[in-house]
């Protein structure tokens, strides 16, 4: 399937996680460039990407990338609000920068602002949304590496990696495979262990379903301190008969001693004209 040494070609668990966050489908248009990327289309006029290929310049973008000496100086780009959770993560485990949300003008070429930046290589996610970032690196002679759809333009990205980037879950495993490699290529992660970074660590989660992730939590923790306490235990525990001056009419402390006879008399009575209680 891929053109790559044994060593670096993907295994079956990597192929099915590709398919199953369907990273392989792409859009119903397609730019020329993208051709040399596409597998076939389908009748509803969806195109299919090779996996094959995006396999392969994963691991060309993650050699480019481990190449560069300092990680702070590698920037990936992402304005796209389903890519931004992992583009935090993939800045945070390779080292690189990252440039989450709207691009600011000047970042690549005008020193004077504050967000100016001198990366050897910039990743983007997206290069129809991030298409200024793309253009000021063209004037600094920066290399693009960018995730593309089967529309995307490639003019000024020197390397496409043809994905699913209207996914949620194929940008998040885009970007952990890419991370992924880069620390195998470094050499701090062994190809044949399992990276305990979980790929879900990577997808965009919308604020309406934390909210309710946190708010199931809190109810299943509340329920499970109630169990704790014994609360049920407390109703259900057996009523002591013998207990003294609880069933036997006695009077209770604050009863004088003409009430106590009275008490002790009244209680007699009842107990003797109630059916039943000797039975």
């Amino acid at each position: 399937m891929t053109n790559l040494p044994a060593c670096l070609n993907p295994t079956q668990d990597d192929i099915l996680r590709l398919l199953a966050a369907k990273a392989h489908l792409g859009s119903q248009n397609a730019t020329k460039g993208m051709s040399t990327y596409l597998w076939k289309r389908r009748d509803d006029g969806v195109h299919i990407l090779n996996v094959g290929k995006t396999w392969e310049k994963l691991v060309l973008a993650a050699r480019i990338i481990a190449a560069v000496e300092n990680p702070a100086d590698v920037a990936i780009i992402s304005s796209r609000s389903f890519a931004l959770r992992g583009t935090h993560k993939f800045a945070i485990h390779t080292g690189a920068q990252a440039i989450a949300g709207q691009f600011t003008p000047g970042t690549f070429t005008n020193y004077i602002t504050r967000s100016f930046k001198e990366p050897r290589v910039i990743v983007v996610c997206d290069p129809i949304a991030d298409h200024q970032a793309i253009r000021e690196a063209s004037y600094v002679n920066i290399p693009v590496i960018a995730f593309c759809n089967a529309d995307a333009p490639l003019t000024h990205v020197d390397v496409a990696i043809p994905i699913n980037t209207a996914g949620k879950h194929s940008m998040g495993l885009g970007l952990w495979m890419l991370a992924r490699e880069v620390l195998r290529l470094r050499g701090t992660l062994k190809r044949q262990e399992e990276w305990n970074i979980v790929v879900d660590m990577f997808f965009h989660r919308d604020a309406e379903d934390a909210e309710k992730e946190a708010l199931e939590k809190a109810e299943k923790e509340e329920s499970g301190k109630w169990e704790a306490a014994g609360e049920t235990a407390e109703w259900d525990a057996p009523i002591d008969n013998s207990a003294p001056g609880q069933w036997d009419g006695a009077a209770p402390e604050w009863a004088t001693e003409g009430q106590a006879g009275d008490w002790a008399a009244e209680t007699q009575q009842t107990t003797a004209a109630a059916p039943g209680w000797d039975a």
